[in-house]
């Protein structure tokens, strides 16, 4: 270990001690050289509880792209999946096989190590356009919990119904479509209780609240490993162009931009490999995808039947099916980069400032200015595909008494005496674009004594001072679960060090998942989930505030906005985004399940 500077000393032996990591990194590669976990996440092994005796029987209501991921963080020990619910086939597929493309959707037969569909499907019931769907799941007295990935104009509404049902709930961000949504949904939690008198936890699925490496990271800020946290850059970049958007999934039936037609063609590709192969390996994984392309081809739905609309863009229209399958292109059924992806990357940054808190309070920034349009593709979508924001967080030391604006009673400006500083603030600044993925998605989170680089949830590195240039070191090794901060060199040298445990690191879907039941079992008003509904308005409200500047930026106004406490504040009923809170309260009350 290298010798403590007079700088590091200022934290003391003991606290420095503590901040390398070195209980937390003996006991978690103690854990994984004992087996006792996977890559696919440390989970309660980590946050210290053990496994139940009666897992939580859940239902999951959307089973796509994120309900595929989701199953795959369900833990037989923890959650016994008993039900799901989906309009699509395809979709119902995936849920039952997993999609081969990708190891973060296993499927349920794999994950609860099930013989095959038919053995799975006495376990699981499936709900579909054929037998009621979403509200026949919600009626099954059976289903203690429900966990929602549904497109993100119908989180609040399942959510209600699902609660109103006496069901707890865990739904994918954004926590809602609007800011009232959110406060309706955080209102009606309170007040619910399940069948068995128990209060209902409601939960939203930002899952770095459970990522061991974010949990290690908001522990070096707080042990003061980087000083003074004055400035942290996130950003999501991708490569999406027109004719190669991962929004746009390719449609049944044909589209323009070619994508049905190469489905169809690696299908016959597949079709042959499959006559010639004769290593049994390959066979399985080409019935595999070509059991899946057969499926996909049969994804044929009344999408108007069940709420979705046809619509005139651009130079031509948007069928129903489309608005389904490509949701997240428009204002109606999304909220866009913000909410897909910014709200992720802003909720990480707001985990970093409330480390510095003293008060346990989640920090909340105090402005935005955000700029951003549709740069690269063509009017076949309401999203931006270039977004770039900028807020000002408040740092421990900030007074917000000092701050433009604030005016004391009788008028009076600024609070004579006082220690605390009106410029001790903490800038983040966020880009998320398409058409180039340089530098990924990630956060460089920057101290006065040190550098930490978190990438795609699952790489750190750990800088000491400023200097991360090429000659400073090497990436930090694979699966990046623990921190180790001892120098292995100068004081420019990276000193991270990740504990190997033979797998990637886990992004927190199983911990989340865990967690959550675990709550449910241990029903007392000390256990919460770690995104409990403030928490989750709160980034609801940074991501639906971010795109009010960015609608006032389009027209040629100043694209800025302070943020205002009563947003934040569960019982008032002040939004941002011009929703209202007594509109969506009767409304969601009332909604009806399209079956």
């Amino acid at each position: 270990m290298r010798t403590l500077s007079p700088e590091d000393k200022t934290i003391g032996q003991d606290n420095y001690h503590e901040a390398i990591g070195f209980t937390r990194r003996e006991f978690l590669q103690g854990v994984i050289a004992a087996g006792a976990v996977s890559g696919a996440g440390l989970g309660a092994m980590y946050f210290g509880y053990e496994k139940f005796a009666d897992p939580v029987r859940v239902g999951v209501i959307g089973t796509g792209d994120e309900g595929s991921v989701l199953i795959g963080g369900c833990t037989p020990e923890y959650v016994q999946v008993t039900a799901i619910a989906d309009i699509r086939p395809y979709s119902i597929y995936r849920a039952f096989h997993g999609d081969w493309t990708t190891p973060t959707r296993p499927g349920l037969i794999k994950q609860y190590k099930y013989a095959n569909e038919d053995e799975a499907k006495k376990n699981v019931k499936v709900y579909d356009a054929s037998n009621g769907g979403i509200e026949a799941l919600l009626n099954d007295d059976s289903i203690e919990a429900i966990i929602i990935a549904l497109p993100l104009h119908l989180h609040a509404p399942i959510a209600i119904q699902a609660m109103m049902k006496g069901k707890h709930v865990l739904t994918e961000k954004l926590m809602a479509h609007n800011v009232a949504q959110c406060k309706v949904m955080a209102r009606l939690s309170k007040d619910m209780k399940s069948p068995s008198g128990q209060s209902l936890y409601l939960a939203t699925g930002h899952q770095r609240h459970y990522s061991v490496l974010y949990d290690n990271a908001v522990h070096l800020l707080k042990w003061g490993v980087l000083g003074q946290l004055h400035h942290i850059r996130a950003q999501w970049h991708r490569g999406n162009l027109p004719g190669n958007d991962s929004w746009q999934p390719p449609l049944v039936g044909g589209d323009s931009d070619g994508k049905t037609d190469k489905i169809k063609a690696d299908y016959e590709k597949y079709v042959k490999e499959l006559d010639k192969a004769k290593n049994p390996a390959e066979i399985e994984q080409l019935k595999r995808k070509i059991a899946q392309q057969e499926a996909w081809m049969k994804d044929v739905v009344d999408a108007a039947r069940f709420g979705y609309v046809e619509k005139a863009m651009g130079n031509r229209t948007i069928s129903a099916m489309e608005e389904l399958v490509r949701w997240r292109l428009f204002d109606r059924t999304s909220a866009g980069l913000m909410g897909e992806l910014g709200s992720h990357q802003l909720d990480a940054s707001t985990i970093f400032c409330s480390a510095l808190r003293k008060d346990g309070k989640k920090a909340r920034p105090l402005t935005v200015h955000a700029v951003g349009g549709r740069h690269i593709f063509l009017p076949d979508r309401d999203a931006d595909d270039h977004v770039y924001c900028m807020y000002e967080f408040p740092g421990p030391e900030y007074d917000e008494r000092f701050d433009i604006g604030y005016k004391l009673p009788g008028g009076a400006k600024g609070l004579p005496g006082y220690e605390q500083d009106p410029n001790k603030k903490v800038v983040v600044t966020y880009s998320s674009i398409n058409g180039n993925t340089y530098g990924g998605y990630g956060e460089v989170v920057l101290g006065t004594k040190g550098t930490l680089i978190l990438e795609k949830e699952q790489d750190v590195f750990l800088y000491s001072k400023g200097d991360t240039g090429a000659a400073a070191g090497v990436k930090a090794a694979g699966s990046g679960y623990a921190l180790d901060t001892q120098a292995s060199g100068g004081t420019s040298a990276p000193v991270s060090k990740a504990a190997a445990s033979g797998g990637p690191v886990s992004r927190g879907y199983t911990e989340e998942i865990e967690h959550w039941a675990y709550c449910i079992r241990n029903n007392s008003p000390e256990n919460k989930p770690r995104c409990y509904p403030e928490v989750a308005m709160a980034d609801a409200v940074i991501a639906l505030t971010t795109n009010v500047a960015l609608r006032k930026s389009a027209r040629g106004e100043a694209g800025y906005i302070r943020f205002e406490d009563a947003w934040f504040d569960v019982d008032s009923d002040a939004t941002p985004d011009g929703s209202s809170v007594a509109e969506e309260l009767q409304r969601l009350k009332d909604y009806k399940i399209p079956t």
